[in-house]
């Protein structure tokens, strides 16, 4: 653990090192420290923050004796509490005489003048820049060397909503926000333990984003978290504008098109997976927080899957793995059926596809390949496009295009109805990012299926499986714990079991604290007459 701080604290100074020379290189002063003159400390902080019209210089007298600057910048700032916690009692009320040290004058600000939530001082140029840009407003007096930093940020930010895309019938409303604070207040609000960890760090040289790695002590394996420490602390970046950048830098296997970090805008899926032994990554400025390690199970699972009875989850839960089956498989099967497998058709239903197919110019590859692409261009187009006019657009399109196209004569009816209900399929995957896999493997499929029948579509299965098998989300296997099997942990996978019965965390995930729930609390009819 020692040699790990040491390597992660090494990291930290490389990085700091990175910065101070990219901030050299812009501007000349990396390590500069203020002086005892005012207009230079206020020159050196002009040439800083040249071309930079946000920044505003508040030049003030204090008791009508000493001068003094104020530099922060517009938009960021709570000019409320900036008037009445600074410029009032500064300019305004009566400050008794003090001698003249610092030390004295830093007791008066802190302790009489100024009622904010932290004040620091700070002797170096570039400590009081990045102090300034996350927020805080810096106060330059006369005859003082050091500046007095006081945190008044106040960022506009959004409302707490319910997430768009992980929408619930029945569960919690609220989703993250682009503010970390206000992130980590929505688990803090849920999980009141002083086990809720959370480790903070900042990612990029020029855009300096806030990110914390939170997890529960105790339940998060040491071997996973010092992983996840290492791996977010080697990142180099200019700047992170969403957890996606990070996701990118930390993935096991980056050629996969299959996730292997989870993503996600609920509150209650981060705090139940923290429960289970994972870890999860937020970002400031993005609602998306990542949850470590993934495994193929917890991307097939929704939010509603524990809120609602156990039987309707695990009939729901083999619906979807039957309906992802069909996302992935149907083309291809069809693909393979018509072209060389004719015989495993039943003949009427044979003769009804060659008598929509009549007249049809291309083959069935082909064939299914146009309609596949439309599909997908069309549901990209209401992706794309405004919320209002979006699914209208993409409905009508598919209904008129799809009609033209089988009296055209260029695909069949039974092709249509074979790539609409492969579409509607693949809509019931919770994950986007899942569904993006699968959509995308369903080309080299079919390519398959067109070339070699039944044993192309045999071959992509198994190199598919074994592509699965070899993959690793932080050293975790991705098909745990169905391969490799843990009997013990099954309870949560292809069916959900009464959460009494769960009783223990996966064991390959948790840590030292693997009970979840005491056992001997299934309910009984006989015991609730006896109370």
């Amino acid at each position: 653990m020692t040699q790990f701080r040491k390597r992660f604290s090494k990291s930290s100074l490389q990085k700091q090192a990175r910065r101070e020379v990219l901030l050299q290189e812009n501007h000349g002063h990396p390590s500069q420290q203020f002086v005892a003159d005012l207009n230079q400390n206020e020159q050196a902080m002009k040439e800083l923050f040249r071309n930079c019209s946000d920044v505003v210089y508040r030049p003030i007298q204090i008791h009508e004796k000493k001068k003094a600057l104020l530099i922060y910048i517009d938009g960021i700032v709570d000019t409320k509490s900036l008037e009445q916690t600074l410029l009032m009692p500064l300019i305004l009320k009566e400050i008794p005489e003090r001698s003249s040290n610092l030390e004295s004058f830093d007791k008066l600000f802190r302790d009489q003048a100024i009622a904010t939530r932290q004040t620091k001082l700070a002797s170096s140029v570039l400590e009081t820049v990045q102090d300034i840009l996350k927020g805080q407003v810096a106060i330059f007096v006369e005859g003082e060397n050091q500046a007095l930093l006081a945190d008044l940020k106040e960022y506009e930010k959004r409302q707490i909503t319910e997430p768009a895309v992980e929408s619930v019938i029945r569960g919690p409303r609220e989703g993250f926000t682009e503010s970390l604070q206000t992130n980590t207040s929505l688990l803090r609000r849920r999980l009141r333990s002083a086990r809720l960890k959370m480790e903070s760090l900042t990612i990029g040289t020029l855009s300096q984003t806030d990110v914390a790695i939170v997890y529960i002590e105790g339940i998060a394996q040491d071997s996973i978290l010092e992983e996840v420490r290492k791996r977010v602390g080697r990142i180099q970046i200019d700047a992170v504008l969403d957890s996606g950048f990070i996701e990118e830098f930390i993935e096991d296997n980056p050629y996969s098109p299959f996730p292997l970090v989870q993503n996600t805008e609920r509150p209650d899926v981060v705090l139940s997976s923290l429960l289970e032994g994972k870890i999860a990554i937020i970002v400031n400025g993005t609602p998306f927080v990542l949850i470590v390690p993934l495994t193929f199970w917890s991307v097939i699972q929704a939010a509603e899957d524990y809120y609602e009875h156990f039987i309707y989850t695990t009939a729901i839960r083999w619906l979807r793995f039957m309906l992802l089956g069909i996302s992935f498989l149907l083309p291809s099967l069809y693909v393979a059926a018509t072209t060389f497998h004719p015989q495993l058709i039943p003949a009427d239903f044979l003769l009804s596809i060659a008598a929509a197919r009549e007249g049809v110019p291309f083959p069935a590859v082909v064939e299914a390949l146009l309609m596949e692409v439309m599909f997908e261009a069309l549901r990209e187009a209401g992706i794309r496009l405004p919320k209002p006019v979006g699914s209208t657009v993409s409905m009508v399109g598919a209904l008129v295009i799809g009609e033209s196209a089988v009296r055209a004569g260029i695909v069949s009816a039974p092709m249509v109805i074979v790539v609409a209900f492969t579409g509607i399929a693949s809509f019931t995957i919770p994950r986007y990012n899942l569904g993006l896999a699968f959509r995308i493997l369903r080309f080299p499929l079919l390519f398959l299926a067109g070339t070699l029948g039944f044993y192309g579509i045999g071959f992509g299965i198994i190199a598919l499986l074994i592509h699965l098998v070899n993959l690793r989300s932080f050293g975790v296997p991705f098909l745990a714990p169905v391969s490799p099997q843990i009997p013990g942990n099954l309870k949560d996978v292809l069916i959900r079991s009464p959460r009494w019965a769960m009783n223990a965390r996966p064991t390959y995930l948790a840590g030292r604290d693997k009970e979840r729930i005491p056992k001997g609390q299934k309910p009984s009819e006989k015991r609730g007459r006896s109370e």
